[in-house]
Order: structure tokens, then C-alpha cells, then sequence
């Protein structure tokens, strides 16, 4: 079975250091334009962001998985062999993935034998992991401002007190807090728990 994988560096590593099946061949194409010479392949996974939708074509109806954390499919209006996963940074080498998509048969099938686990979500922006962890990077920040604490110190209380991997502001770095705020922009369109904390808007200002 052969995948292809378009991704940045960090995403090709976090993909790299997940266990896959003997048999899997993973291949990283060098640009967008360069996945479609792979035409025989099983699955394409298509992980950066700045997808130019003019070039998007079915490849052939196999199963495509971008990253759109923001995006639903609906809004995209993409192929029904297109699903959503969570390509974030820190997301992809999750035990499971989180999957939007309306194919779950030919994804049970793709997983299955890549061996990773998966769970079907609903297509709201954010999935769901995603809208939960900038949610907590939108309140320390609330936090920040109020001068509850230090960044440093909202950190390691995080961490020590939840046993979360980073501390919402390390995760916000890793992540990039500008991907966290046009989720948050997005949401709180329609629910104001979303709405952004000051303090997160000046440090994206004077940055």
C-alpha cells in the first residue's frame, strides 16, 4: 500500500515518527502539483495549508485527506472522496486522528491498513480537539492579561495540575497563534465563549 504525503517539516516529521504496518510505502511529494504524478497510490494526504483549490482535482476518487482545521467541507465544496483531519502541529501524532468526512467506509479501509486509530467528528470548524485547546490558549491569555500570572508559570501550573503535554502558551508557539486566532475569529461569529482575550490580540498586533 503507498500513500503520499505533501507536508511541511515539522508535520513530515511528526508523520515519521508514527508506527506504521511493514507494508505501508510513504512517500513525500516535493509540491502540490507533484502528488498527481502518483496515480497509482491508495491515499493522499494532503497536509499544508495553502492549498490552491483551482488544482484540487478527485484523484481518481481515492480517499484525500487535507488539513483544514478551520474549513468545513461544506464551505470548501471539495470532492466526497475528501475528508478533514487535523493537521495542526503536535496533532498529527496523536494516537487518534480526528476525521470529518462522508466516506467513512473507504477511511475504515485506508486506516485499517495503515494500522491508526480514527474517530469520525462532526464538520464543524475547529473539529474538536483543536476548539478545545484554543479555547484554553484563549483563557490563559485571558489569565496574562489580568496579571493572574506569568506565561511561565501559567505553563507549568497547566501541565502540573491537567498533565497536558505543553502549557498553553508553549502549545500556542507550537502550534502558531495566528492559526488559534482565526479559529477563535471564526467561532465566536457564533458563539461569544470564543471571543478573543486582549491580551491575545495586542501580542499579534506588536508582533
Amino acid at each position: 500500500m503507498q500513500i503520499i504525503v505533501w507536508a511541511d517539516e515539522v508535520i513530515k516529521k511528526e508523520l515519521q515518527d508514527k508506527k506504521l504496518k511493514a507494508n505501508i510505502q510513504v512517500t513525500f511529494a516535493e509540491s502540490f502539483a507533484d502528488i498527481s504524478d502518483y496515480t497509482s497510490a491508495d491515499a493522499f494526504f494532503i497536509l499544508k495549508e495553502d492549498i490552491n483549490k483551482e488544482e484540487i482535482n478527485d484523484f481518481g476518487g481515492r480517499p484525500v485527506f487535507i488539513n483544514s482545521v478551520i474549513h468545513t467541507l461544506k464551505e470548501l465544496e471539495l470532492p466526497k472522496n475528501f475528508s478533514r483531519i487535523n493537521g495542526w502541529p503536535t496533532f498529527v501524532n496523536r494516537e487518534i486522528w480526528e476525521m470529518a468526512t462522508g466516506e467513512e467506509q473507504a477511511i475504515k479501509d485506508i486506516f485499517e491498513k495503515l494500522g491508526w486509530k480514527y474517530i469520525i467528528v462532526a464538520d464543524e470548524s475547529g473539529l474538536v480537539s483543536a476548539r478545545i485547546i484554543s479555547m484554553i490558549i484563549n483563557e490563559a491569555y485571558f489569565a496574562l492579561g489580568e496579571a493572574v500570572s506569568t506565561k511561565d508559570e501559567i505553563d507549568l501550573a497547566m501541565k502540573l495540575g491537567t498533565n497536558y503535554p505543553y502549557g498553553p502558551f508553549e502549545w500556542s508557539k507550537k502550534i502558531g497563534l495566528k492559526k488559534v486566532y482565526s479559529l477563535l475569529e471564526k467561532l465566536s461569529k457564533a458563539d461569544s465563549r470564543y471571543n478573543i482575550a486582549p491580551a491575545m490580540k495586542n501580542e499579534l498586533t506588536n508582533n
